[in-house]
């Protein structure tokens, strides 16, 4: 084809491509698209509509970024006259949107003319279609073959992979042997080891009469040894529950100036048999806050001031904190003897001990690190070291600010109330629990608000009603008996099912409560599904209130919006329609602007007027010409203004779900 050719054939075409951004900026043009639509790089796609359509436009756009679009006609200017554009778009896998349109022409003769030329071009695309079939099928002889060759390797890999899994079955029997043996020891020790403890306490008291100079420093050998002892059997004890995975976290708000000074006095009187070394606490600039498990930060930063105390004969060491984006930095940083970086991963193995004069005269139980690594792990963070023999060591702690298991129920208890699903209300204190709850409810339909204390329990019955109640009698720090005695007593709340799940064993008193079920921990999940299916309430849908004097009208409405989780409920009049959200307060109210002897003004007024129905978000459907003043009160006092002339299924939905979000109310992503 020659370039005369070419030029005639881009002049006669009425085929045209463009690609936008997420905006609908005009990101490329063919040269169709800039000559016929004059569309170029950097204008808005809307700016090329005739003047009125601009929505429809930039519903093509917003449909067009999530799922491909075929048949979408648009009114665009074509050579300054408006012209009718049919458009396919789809997602460009990058946030934008590709577009190709044709325009129709202004008779008839022209479109058959252009359909022809597409015939034919189709038919020649069809060959080559076939022509690319028959190689598919060429390779896909090969990868049928192939795959009976990775069929063959595979069943070796299947055999492989069930000799290693038995392998771990038996290593984990094992190591869970092992930590059975560990506890069960341990706690034998304890109660001897009191024992000790107490009674040579006594002695060195003098309870029964003073004692010899030898006899006291006997008896202070004695308990030394015992507290060595027990400390031992602490750290099993903790370990053996961090390995087994049984350590309990109780994360909670604090700042970081606060825990220093309480640790600076925990640790103060291990001072006087250091003569030689300042222990000092830097203090951050700007306080920090966290909130995740006090108790175990402080321990590891016990375990690691204490280490340094006992290796640093000369010198100071440094307890340090640091925020840095979402995480906190602690340092431990003494001037003592060091470690040599072979011995690095060594000191962090259960019972890892380094020899030398120094480690001799402070003999621990060489488990404080392998156990602050563990609880560092259980807090989200690492603990690290860097050290040089003779110049002292820095230990670094990091964990984040936030315990992630906090930031995740934070995230899940101000979830909005999705209206297809029936929320239940959990309360419970263990997280781990909670997020077992959220799982597996979840697939099952259900919602999951979370309330960790019997506070928040009654904060969320004040703002929503449950399907049902999963309890646990006894969290942490309070017993829910009265809260059970209040849900059952209170006329509001006596018919919600109350299903207690617990490990204290007080069925009876559950019942007489008025408790509907009573399982102990842990609950199986097919029992508690199967029970809640039976007695929770089925998630409500979503209610519209449709305000429209043109039946006409109302029954558009209605017919847009089959098949979605909406329940539309009509009024032909404004009287009518402010009546009907006093008495059933729908999640949304679809208002025309022009009603018979009132306008959306009256309307907008009175429902203001009434706190029942003040909160409720208000969508404007009108063809009527709004004049800029009408126009301005309504976007101020409105969710959003539509037009009846380009009102589609599409935007509906789209106007309709914005307004749920802004009300603080979920939508299902069935209305698609």
């Amino acid at each position: 084809m020659n370039e005369r050719a070419d030029a005639r054939w881009l002049s006669e075409s009425r085929e045209l491509a463009l690609a936008c951004d997420a905006h609908g900026i005009i990101q490329w043009a063919d040269v169709r698209a800039r000559n016929l639509l004059r569309a170029h790089p950097g204008a808005a796609l809307t700016t090329l509509a005739v003047p009125g359509t601009e929505e429809k436009t930039q519903a093509l756009l917003s449909r067009a970024v999530v799922s491909e679009i075929r048949g979408w006609e648009l009114s665009l200017v074509c050579h300054g006259k408006p012209a009718t554009v049919s458009f396919c778009a789809r997602p460009n896998g990058e946030g934008g949107v590709e577009l190709f349109g044709f325009v129709y022409p202004e008779g008839y003769g022209g479109a058959i003319e252009h359909l022809s030329r597409a015939l034919t071009e189709i038919v020649n695309l069809n060959r080559e279609i076939v022509r690319q079939q028959r190689e598919i099928e060429q390779q896909r002889t090969e990868l049928t073959r192939t795959h009976r060759e990775l069929d063959e390797s595979n069943r070796g890999v299947v055999t492989l992979h069930a000799e290693i899994e038995e392998k771990a079955d038996a290593l984990r029997r094992t190591s869970e042997v092992r930590s059975r043996v560990l506890a069960n020891v341990s706690h034998e020790f304890r109660t001897p080891l009191h024992s000790i403890l107490g009674l040579s306490q006594l002695l060195l008291d003098g309870t029964d009469g003073p004692l010899s100079e030898e006899q006291q420093k006997q008896l202070r050998f004695i308990r030394t040894s015992a507290e060595e002892l027990s400390q031992l059997v602490n750290d099993v004890l903790d370990l053996s529950k961090a390995e087994a995975g049984k350590v309990t976290l109780r994360a909670d708000l604090f700042m970081a100036s606060d825990f220093f000074a309480a640790l600076r006095g925990m640790l103060r009187p291990l001072l006087p048999s250091h003569p030689g070394v300042d222990l000092l606490f830097e203090l951050p600039e700007g306080d920090i806050t966290l909130e995740t498990d006090q108790g175990k930060v402080a321990q590891i930063l016990r375990n690691l001031i204490t280490n340094a105390l006992k290796f640093t004969e000369q010198g100071r060491v440094v307890a340090s904190a640091v925020r840095r984006g979402d995480e906190v930095v602690f340092r431990v940083q003494d001037t003592g003897i060091g470690i040599a970086a072979a011995h690095f991963d060594r000191i962090f193995e259960e019972f890892g001990q380094i020899d030398g004069p120094v480690q001799r005269k402070h003999k621990g139980t060489g488990l404080g690190l392998a156990l602050s690594r563990r609880l560092g792990e259980l807090l989200g963070g690492t603990l690290a070291v860097e050290s040089e023999l003779g110049e002292g060591s820095t230990f670094t702690l990091t964990i984040p600010a936030t315990h992630p298991e906090v930031r995740e129920l934070a995230t899940l208890a101000a979830r909005p109330l999705d209206p297809s699903r029936s929320p239940v209300l959990i309360v419970e204190d263990d997280r781990k629990t909670m997020f077992i709850y959220e799982k597996f409810l979840s697939l099952a339909g259900f919602q999951v608000v979370p309330a960790r204390t019997v506070d928040d329990a009654r904060k969320q019955l004040g703002t929503f009603r449950p399907a049902a109640i999963v309890l646990d009698i006894m969290l942490e720090g309070e017993a829910t008996w009265d809260f059970l005695a209040e849900v059952k007593q209170s006329p509001e709340t006596r018919e919600i099912p109350v299903l207690v799940v617990t490990v204290t064993n007080k069925e009876q008193r559950a019942r007489a409560l008025g408790a509907d079920e009573f399982w102990l921990k842990p609950v199986d999940q097919d029992h508690l599904l199967r029970k809640l299916k039976s007695v929770a309430r089925p998630g409500t849908p979503t209610r519209l209130l449709v305000i429209d004097d043109d039946e006409r009208a109302r029954y558009l409405m209605r017919k847009l919006l089959e098949k979605t989780p909406y329940e539309l409920i009509d009024a032909r009049t404004g009287p009518e329609g402010v009546e009907l959200a006093q008495k059933l307060r729908p999640e949304v109210i679809l208002l025309d602007f022009l009603l018979k002897d009132v306008t959306a003004f009256d309307v907008l007024d009175d429902l203001k007027a009434d706190p029942r129905t003040r909160g409720i978000p208000v969508v404007i459907v009108t063809s009527h010409v709004l004049e800029p003043s009408e126009r301005e009160r309504l976007v101020a006092e409105t969710e959003a203004i539509l037009s009846k002339d380009s009102l589609s299924r599409e935007i509906a939905i789209h106007r309709i779900r914005d307004a749920l979000r802004k009300a603080g109310v979920g939508t299902s992503s069935s209305t698609e």
